[in-house]
């Protein structure tokens, strides 16, 4: 934070909302929308300033470089492989963590929304399966915002002037009936759906607006599940031209 903090407070405006809601100690899990590469930052910010230190389940490639694996590994941050059976190594250090009383920030949407208006799309099992494992409390907060700073997968952000970022913490979701439940996939299923209702009933509260009856599938949609969809649909359509 003292890295990072000093560049926050000058390139953004911040709006914390029900930051009391964080639990102050205790294993947790905490679940955001994903709208931006930087949200991560600012979420940490957020957590920060309401007293706990963020540990995350963040995505593999990270890692690979030297010098910043050093940094996350550091800062006790965990890395995903995801779409892959090693995921599974993640799960374990996330239990582990929160058994130990940390608080560990999952995105479930396992990566930057897809959905064109940017609403939270359909989610990942991976907090479901954490809360159920462990009984902790899974608190959602809805942010918006910090796609003004640095859009999906834009390579420069806007730094000026200042973006207004806002975060809601809600109540923690609703899970205790299932968790002596038989850890079937409906079980799981259900806890997932439960999450991402909360959250995205927080993302309608900030932007003032209906989010949409279903939320997007980016599988039904015939888009890869990682990577820019712009860029994987361009390479795609660059493939069959040649082909033709």
């Amino acid at each position: 934070m003292g890295i990072l903090k000093p560049a926050l407070l000058a390139t953004t405006r911040r709006t914390w909302i029900d930051g009391e809601k964080i639990p102050a100690t205790g294993g947790c899990i905490l679940v955001f929308n994903h709208v931006s590469h930087v949200d991560p930052i600012t979420a940490a910010h957020l957590v920060y300033d309401h007293g706990r230190m963020p540990r995350y389940l963040a995505k593999s490639g990270l890692f690979r470089n030297k010098a910043l694996a050093s940094f996350l590994t550091a800062a006790g941050q965990i890395p995903v492989e995801r779409l892959s059976r090693n995921a599974k190594g993640a799960f374990d250090a996330a239990v582990a963590a929160v058994e130990a009383g940390e608080c560990v920030v999952v995105y479930p949407e396992g990566t930057l929304t897809r959905d064109p208006d940017l609403w939270p799309m359909a989610g990942k099992s991976g907090a479901a399966r954490i809360a159920l494992a462990t009984g902790c409390p899974v608190i959602p907060v809805g942010q918006w915002g910090a796609h003004d700073l640095l859009y999906p997968y834009a390579k420069k952000p806007h730094l000026f002037p200042r973006t207004r970022i806002t975060m809601k913490v809600g109540d923690p979701v609703p899970l205790d009936d299932l968790r002596d439940k038989p850890r079937t996939t409906e079980t799981v299923n259900e806890a997932t759906r439960r999450i991402m209702a909360a959250l995205t009933a927080l993302v309608a509260e900030l932007r003032h607006e209906v989010p949409p009856p279903e939320p997007f599938d980016p599988r039904k949609a015939g888009l890869r599940e990682t990577g820019n969809p712009r860029k994987t649909q361009r390479a795609e359509d660059d493939r069959r031209s040649r082909g033709a």
